[in-house]
């Protein structure tokens, strides 16, 4: 596959995989997903890596979740790319039943996606200046399922309601206190800090820690059984047709409140 919204890069036995839309901080496509989920299967199978990184471009946001233009698209019908009711967000599970440790280099917004994929991989360092949190009821994005209940195993579920529920933005020290950040250091240190971490890993057994990954899975497989297209028609099947999403991404494009209340 030729890439066009990620850049990848294997060396020394770290594989990297940096999302490189920074025009629009990072936010992803449908097209960026499948590629990310190409690179890290790419990664998984290469037996000369040893640790993956996730990482964005530039110093201004590691990803600001979904591309609100793309997310439109799945209410108003455009079919130009792979659209949010259609696309089969894997990742999240890919990264958990990875047997390879992966790494998330946060240097600045990890923001909706960015924030729970983030929360994914089994260690976050962050710059000192990166700003995390969820976005979804913002913007009126449904994320569902496992992905947000995961959040209840790091953190507990009042710390986890609280970041997904009332969407709100923390400092990469928080989230540090909270246990979902491994390590915060200025930016100009934060490639010296994950390349450390990854040298410490490649240091390691490689089938100890594939073990230790496969008993962590299994600790969430409560919880994988039920993605966010489910939980969807479980709870709102009719979702896509009723205007709120198209109202949330609008409020979002046109910068101003959006008005949910006649979808109470």
């Amino acid at each position: 596959m030729d890439y066009k919204d990620i850049l990848y890069d294997v060396k020394d036995a770290v594989a990297t995989i940096t999302i490189n839309r920074p025009e629009v901080l990072n936010a992803f496509t449908g097209d960026s997903i499948i590629e990310m989920e190409h690179a890290l299967d790419k990664a998984t199978n290469d037996s000369s890596v040893g640790v993956i990184v996730l990482t964005g471009v530039g110093e201004r946001a590691f990803c600001v979740g979904g591309d609100v233009n793309w997310e439109k698209g799945a209410s108003d019908g455009d079919s130009s790319d792979s659209g949010l009711k259609d696309l089969d967000f894997n990742l999240n599970h890919q990264i958990i039943a990875c047997p390879k440790p992966i790494i998330c280099r946060v240097n600045g917004y990890a923001i909706g996606a960015g924030n729970h994929i983030a929360y994914f991989c089994d260690v976050t360092i962050a710059a000192d200046h990166a700003i995390m949190g969820q976005n979804g009821p913002r913007v009126a994005s449904p994320a569902g399922g496992y992905i947000v209940a995961h959040a209840a195993n790091s953190i507990g579920h009042k710390r986890a309601r609280e970041m997904w529920m009332f969407a709100r933005r923390y400092p990469a020290k928080t989230f540090l206190e909270w246990g979902l950040v491994n390590a915060v250091v200025p930016m100009a240190e934060l490639d010296a800090e994950v390349d450390k971490w990854a040298k410490e890993l490649l240091a390691l057994s490689p089938t100890c820690l594939k073990i230790l990954k496969r008993s962590f899975y299994y600790h969430a497989e409560p919880v994988l059984g039920r993605d966010m297209n489910e939980m969807i028609q479980e709870v709102a099947p009719k979702y896509y047709e009723t205007g709120e999403q198209l109202e949330g991404a609008n409020a979002f494009l046109e910068k101003r409140a959006p008005d949910f209340s006649k979808f109470r």
